[in-house]
């Protein structure tokens, strides 16, 4: 079992129990800790492509540069897909927002408090991705980050 799943806060977390438990992988069913993990998850669910998937599945260490220290990185999901061609990928997968995804802006308006918090986020989760791009290039997959500008595109 791993940890991020034992991270479960009701007050502010939910549990999504798949439809189609054949394609689901996980021992566990997944936290859900955002109603576009919640979209995905039922995107993966229903999506004749997707063969397997599971969520927090994989652990992958880096060293987080803020803390100066190896930690574990848990992407939200891994999913194994059947595309166009008929070859079957492997993708890990975490969704973001896209504000966390690319440098923080400086405004005046932002306390000191909150420039440090998102530039220590967002160094964090650079290292973290780059981990994960790394692991994935090992282990023949693909990382992939979705933020809503991907997930509700028209």
């Amino acid at each position: 079992m791993n940890t991020a799943k034992h991270n479960f806060d009701p007050k502010r977390h939910s549990v999504y129990v798949p439809i189609n438990m054949a394609k689901f992988d996980g021992k566990e069913y997944p936290v859900i800790r955002s109603s576009w993990e919640r979209q995905f998850c039922q995107y993966l669910d229903i999506n004749p492509s997707i063969l397997k998937w599971d969520s927090e599945a994989v652990a992958i260490t880096y060293i987080d540069p803020v803390k100066r220290k190896q930690r574990r990185y848990f992407p939200d999901f891994i999913m194994q897909v059947r595309d166009k061609d008929g070859k079957e990928k492997i993708f890990l997968v975490e969704i973001k927002p896209h504000k966390e995804v690319v440098p923080p802006k400086n405004s005046k308006k932002k306390s000191e408090v909150s420039k440090i918090y998102e530039s220590n986020t967002y160094m964090t989760n650079m290292a973290k991705w780059k981990a994960a791009e790394d692991y994935c290039l090992k282990h023949n997959m693909t990382f992939r980050i979705i933020t809503e500008k991907e997930m509700f595109k028209k």
